[in-house]
C-alpha cells in the first residue's frame, strides 16, 4: 500500500489514542505509564473513501542512553521513512516541552509534508494553549484534537488525504495466510520476526516483556507470502500482576483467535513446560494449524541422537497429540528457517485441504469394516457415510445408527485412519456423529 501515515512525537501524548481513533478498533494498548508502546504498530484507516496505513510508534527520547529508548528511535526513523506524511503529536496540557522542541528539530531534515497536531484540546481553552506551537516554525497550521472525543479529527484527515497518492486497498492482507509466533516471554519471538524479514522488526532484548503488542508483518519470498505476527510471552496467570502485561496477553490470545497458524517457540535450554501445553492446548480449541519450533537449538551441546531425545521428550508430553511437526532451529543463527517457511505452508494446505466424499468413503469405509466400533449393551453399530463439512478446519461428519455409543478410543482410531490416508500433518481434525 502506498499510502502511509506515521503518527509520531515524544512520549505519552496520545498517539496510541489517536492511532486506535484513527483505525477505529483498540489495536494498539493505551495507557498513562510512558514507553508503553515500543514497536511499529500497523493499522488500516479510511477517509472519504481513501484507505491508508497508519503506522503508530513509540515515544521519541533524543539523547537517551538507554537501550529501549535508543531501538524506539530507530523504529521511529524507520516509520518516518516508510510514511508519505507525518503526523507531529503534541500535548496541549502539557505544552510545549525541550523534548518537542528537539524533535521538531530532526523533523525540519525530513523532506515530507509534516502535520502539526496539538492533542489533549478537550475543551476550548487547552485548544487555545496550541498557538505556542507555531514557535516550532514546522507548519502554517496547527490541528487542534482530541484523541479521546474524536473533536477536530474530521478537519485533520480532510487535510491529511491531499498528501496521499493513490485510493489504496480496503485491506491489503485479504486471503493471505497469518501467522503467529507463540510462547512464554523471551523464548526468541521477536528474534523469529526479525530473522525471517531480515530487517529490524521488532525490537529485540534479553528482558523478558520487551514486546508488548502483537505485530503484523508480510512475508514474501521464495514464492511463498504470509503475514507473520509476533506476540508477547504468555505467563501463568498467577505470575501476570501489571495491566500492562494483562493487556499483552489479552493481544497475544486476540492474535491466536485470528491466525490460520500457531507456532509455538520453545527454548532449548528449558524444554517443554507447562506453559507451553497451556498455550498449545487454547490453538488446539481454537483449531488452528500447528508447529513447535525448538528455538536456540545453537545453545545445545548436541551428538547425532540430541533431536530424537528431545524430540521423544516432547511427544512424550504431548501424548495423543501426535500430528505435530517439531523442528529445531535457530532464529539468532538462522539455522532452518526455510523449513520452517516450507512446514507452514504444507500446514496451511492441510488446513484448507478439502476430501472428496467419494474418495472418504471409498476408503474410510474399508478401514470400518475390518475394524468396526465395538457393540455396546448389545447393540451393534455401524457407520454408513462420511463426508467433510465447509469450514475454517478440517471437519467430518459421520452418520451412524447409534452415534452417542461411539467412544473416545474409537474416534481416535477414525482420525489416525484419515491421517493416514489424507495426512492433515500440523492441523486438529473434528469428528462429528451424527444419527442417520
Amino acid at each position: 500500500m502506498a499510502n502511509v501515515v506515521a503518527i509520531v512525537g515524544r512520549p505519552n501524548v496520545g498517539k496510541s489514542t489517536l492511532f486506535n481513533r484513527l483505525v477505529e478498533e483498540r489495536k494498539a494498548i493505551m495507557d498513562d505509564e510512558s514507553g508503553v508502546t515500543r514497536d511499529r504498530h500497523y493499522g488500516i484507516a479510511t477517509w472519504s473513501g481513501k484507505y491508508f496505513n497508519v503506522i503508530d510508534t513509540g515515544g521519541y527520547v533524543p539523547d537517551t542512553k538507554d537501550f529501549i529508548e535508543k531501538s524506539i528511535r530507530k523504529q521511529v526513523s524507520l516509520a518516518i521513512d516508510e510514511a508519505n506524511a507525518i503526523l507531529f503529536l503534541l500535548d496541549c496540557k502539557t505544552g510545549l516541552t525541550a523534548e518537542d522542541k528537539e524533535f521538531a528539530q530532526f523533523l525540519r531534515e525530513i523532506d515530507k509534508p509534516i502535520m502539526v497536531v496539538a492533542n489533549k484540546a478537550d475543551n476550548y481553552k487547552l485548544g487555545l494553549m496550541a498557538n505556542e506551537f507555531y514557535s516550532l516554525g514546522l507548519s502554517d497550521q496547527i490541528y487542534s484534537i482530541s484523541s479521546t472525543n474524536g473533536a477536530g479529527t474530521g478537519d485533520l484527515l480532510d487535510d491529511l488525504i491531499k498528501y496521499l497518492p493513490e485510493e489504496g486497498e480496503q485491506d491489503p492482507y485479504a486471503g493471505i495466510p497469518k501467522v503467529a509466533f507463540v510462547g512464554r516471554p523471551n523464548v526468541g519471538k521477536s528474534s523469529l520476526l526479525n530473522a525471517l524479514l531480515n530487517r529490524e522488526r521488532a525490537i529485540v532484548t534479553d528482558i523478558a516483556g520487551t514486546t508488548r503488542d502483537s505485530l503484523d508483518s508480510e512475508y514474501n519470498l521464495y514464492g511463498k507470502k504470509f503475514i507473520l505476527i509476533d506476540t508477547a510471552g504468555i505467563r501463568k496467570k498467577s505470575k501476570v500482576k501489571e495491566n500492562l502485561e494483562f493487556y499483552s496477553v489479552i493481544r497475544t490470545i486476540k492474535a491466536i483467535e485470528s491466525c490460520n497458524i500457531c507456532v509455538l517457540l520453545l527454548d532449548a535450554t528449558r524444554g517443554f513446560e507447562a506453559q507451553d501445553m497451556n498455550i498449545l492446548t487454547q490453538a488446539i480449541e481454537l483449531r488452528k494449524g500447528i508447529i513447535i519450533l525448538v528455538n536456540k537449538w545453537d545453545l545445545i551441546e548436541k551428538d547425532s541422537n540430541t533431536i530424537n531425545i528431545f524430540t521423544k521428550m516432547i511427544q512424550e508430553k504431548l501424548a495423543a497429540i501426535s500430528y505435530i511437526p517439531i523442528i529445531f532451529g535457530s532464529a539468532l543463527e538462522k539455522v532452518r528457517l526455510h523449513k520452517l517457511i516450507d512446514t507452514v505452508s504444507e500446514v496451511y494446505q492441510n488446513l484448507t485441504k478439502k476430501v472428496s466424499t467419494s474418495a472418504l468413503n471409498q476408503h474410510l469405509l474399508k478401514e470400518i469394516e475390518r475394524n468396526p466400533p465395538p457393540a455396546f449393551k448389545g447393540k451393534y453399530i455401524k457407520i454408513k457415510y462420511i463426508t467433510q463439512l465447509n469450514g475454517a478446519a478440517p471437519s467430518f461428519i459421520l452418520f451412524c445408527n447409534f452415534p452417542k455409543y461411539i467412544k473416545d478410543p474409537y474416534k481416535r482410531f477414525i482420525e489416525n485412519k484419515l491421517r493416514d490416508h489424507f495426512d492433515f500433518r500440523g492441523v486438529p481434525i473434528k469428528l462429528i456423529f451424527r444419527k442417520k
